[in-house]
């Protein structure tokens, strides 16, 4: 599988490293490296074969790469960046520095994936490879079957139409739905089109990695079979 040269910004800001401008600070100050060498503000890369590494951590040579499962709880930021209450990385008792991958919004519960491999982060969140994310979602009062067959369907969300979906029923207010694209907010304003509303959400798996009986607050680092897996399902190589 071949991966297209994209702007270095771009790629740290994709990876839910930092922002794009944040990353331009990053680069100016001489705290990110590419394959060793001093990252250049015009500099592209390939992230199939090169190695982006931040701050002190550049100076160790190649990085272990570290993959983490953690179930979130309501109220919690998935940004690393802070900005109201305790964002992912303050509730996390993790050594190695690490990003989530896929956000939650604050009142949205359950599976994100933590990892400090910016290649395989990209593989999992570039919108051409449509990797899976399953929800449980419960309603305010039930829910038709009318509705449901709308949202499977593709409903108008953010001026565009949503990609086809699987939307499995599971009682009369609660229903699965497996989701490819990812967009803010994304399932809450597809319920809001059909005239229901969301009481709540919760992710219980990406690609191969699911929820298991992993409880709120609990995080739990993948082993080899996990890790193996989850990269046999989006084509990359360990």
């Amino acid at each position: 599988m071949s991966m297209e040269m994209v702007r270095l910004q771009k790629f740290m800001s994709q990876s839910w490293i930092c922002s794009r401008r944040r990353a331009e600070k990053y680069i100016e100050n001489g705290e990110v490296f590419v394959n060793g060498e001093p990252a250049q503000i015009w500099q592209s890369i390939n992230p199939e074969i090169d190695t982006v590494t931040l701050g002190k951590w550049a100076q160790l040579g190649q990085q272990e790469y570290v993959y983490y499962i953690y179930n979130k709880p309501r109220w919690i930021e998935t940004t690393c960046a802070q900005r109201e209450g305790k964002s992912i990385v303050d509730v996390i008792n993790i050594p190695q520095r690490v990003f989530p991958v896929w956000r939650l919004d604050k009142d949205s519960t359950g599976l994100i994936m933590l990892t400090n491999d910016g290649r395989m982060t990209n593989y999992l969140t570039h919108p051409r490879y449509g990797h899976e994310k399953e929800y449980v979602v419960e309603t305010f009062g039930p829910i038709s079957d009318d509705q449901l067959n709308k949202m499977s369907r593709g409903v108008l969300v953010l001026w565009k139409w949503t990609k086809k979906c699987r939307v499995d029923r599971l009682a009369a207010w609660k229903f699965s739905i497996v989701l490819t694209e990812w967009r803010n907010r994304q399932i809450r304003r597809m319920v809001e089109e059909v005239w229901s509303k969301v009481k709540k959400l919760k992710r219980i798996r990406i690609q191969t990695l699911e929820l298991w009986k992993l409880r709120e607050w609990e995080c739990k680092i993948l082993n080899k079979k996990d890790r193996k897996l989850l990269f046999e399902s989006i084509g990359l190589a360990i």
